[in-house]
């Protein structure tokens, strides 16, 4: 029997028993309350109780049945354990249905189980947090028994090329030994990450002030979605905008001037990083303006300030943790982007404090370490690991020192409004 046919028979009697159970649990109670017992719960909270406490048993078995034959582990063949996780359902249905009765909290059972499913949700988050973290470390460590830690974190030449060799059985086909110094990656991943924030900053924020501080509804209605159409536009037609246009455009505007500037350069994709972020950050700012109370406005208005006066001294203050948070998010998908990096500030590692010459990114060589011909457990593949554990410390870093600040605003906030 097929695998599709499995769960066809699963699912095709789960949701007919779900509903059976959920008819016979409400009419139940009704017919009860109708004789005049008193009933701690409504007929249909009877209903919903008996339907989730019957298909629970069913799908636990079933998703155990699933994990059991993942891992490999079929000592219960597979059509036993649907017609077995069935059976379970409708006794279930049964016996609920028979305990239906006025001191039965369905109520309060709902609620309990819509709170366990709420804790399930989030430990499966946070244990899939800790298994991305557990296996970037494991590689790592697989490849810093190989390579240098120290020559990793302060070397400056990125050459791979030998370990590519050396995985492909070829090492005497190249004289030079690899190297792994990772500070040109990171310096450009930093830096084109800075020109983005440089440009999406005050782009978001004053964006997201005159939408909720200055625009009549009519234009607001207009603008906002207008505004975050540029979010749903796919990474590689930015890239094609950096290549296409913003490169050459600023190719001939520093050309004008007598300064020789590249097609492919920092410059360039932090420029359309940046118009990419743009919507993320003013998004999030203009909801969080657009919360602080009103009267905060009309008290510091009635003190004798300015409509300016009042969002930079009351309106800002106020909303200054999550526009922080918004613009933390903001630096997270710079750290991340990729395609705009390949198409518009090349694959070459380059520490260089000249924002018009060409460098790269983490993700880049990430990318860039896990294609090709080589071995999983060569060095140039196990190198992507070893920089994506540094780049989730950096943004972990990054996390701690924004929390401190929204923490300190908020302190300083309370203990102004005291």
């Amino acid at each position: 029997m097929s695998n599709d046919t499995l769960y066809l028979i699963f699912f095709g009697g789960l949701v007919p028993l779900v509903y059976i159970a959920y008819i016979l649990g409400r009419n139940r109670a009704s017919n009860m309350r109708s004789l005049g017992i008193k009933m701690h719960s409504q007929p249909d909270q009877y209903g919903w109780f008996v339907a989730l406490y019957t298909g629970l048993p069913v799908i636990m078995l079933g998703v155990t049945g699933v994990f059991l034959y993942l891992f490999g582990i079929d000592a219960v063949p597979p059509h036993m354990l649907v017609v077995a996780s069935l059976t379970i359902g409708a006794i279930s249905l049964l016996v609920l249905v028979k305990n239906v009765n006025g001191k039965t909290k369905a109520r309060d059972l709902i609620e309990s189980f819509i709170k366990g499913v709420l804790i399930f949700a989030a430990f499966v988050s946070v244990l899939t947090t800790f298994g991305i973290l557990f296996s970037i470390i494991f590689e790592t460590i697989h490849f810093f028994q190989r390579e240098s830690l120290w020559n990793f974190l302060t070397g400056t030449q990125w050459n791979p090329d030998a370990a590519f060799l050396e995985g492909a059985g070829r090492a005497d086909a190249l004289n030079s030994s690899s190297t792994f110094g990772a500070v040109p990656i990171f310096a450009g991943t930093f830096y084109i990450t800075a020109i983005a924030m440089a440009v999406a900053i005050p782009i978001g924020v004053f964006s997201a002030i005159y939408l909720s501080e200055y625009a009549s509804p009519k234009a607001r209605n207009r603008v906002k979605p207008a505004l975050e159409i540029l979010a749903g536009i796919p990474t590689v037609v930015y890239g094609f905008f950096a290549a296409i246009t913003v490169a050459p455009l600023i190719v001939e505007m520093f050309g004008f001037v007598g300064i020789s500037a590249s097609f492919r350069s920092a410059l360039g994709a932090g420029i359309v990083m940046g118009i990419m972020i743009v919507p993320i950050i003013a998004s999030l700012s203009d909801d969080v303006i657009s919360s602080v109370p009103q009267n905060m406005r009309n008290g510091s208005l009635a003190l004798g300030m300015n409509k300016a006066e009042t969002i930079k001294f009351v309106v800002l203050p106020s909303a200054m943790p999550g526009i922080i948070a918004a613009v933390l998010l903001g630096v997270s998908r710079a750290l991340g982007e990729t395609m705009i990096v390949v198409m518009a500030a090349s694959l070459r590692p380059n520490l260089s404090w000249n924002f018009l010459d060409d460098m790269t990114t983490v993700t880049v060589k990430i990318v860039e370490s896990l294609v090709g011909d080589q071995a999983f457990d060569s060095s140039l593949t196990l190198s992507a690991f070893a920089l994506g554990f540094v780049l989730f410390v950096v943004t972990l870093l990054i996390n701690i020192v924004s929390i401190y600040m929204i923490r300190k605003f908020h302190a300083k906030y309370k203990v102004s409004n005291l």
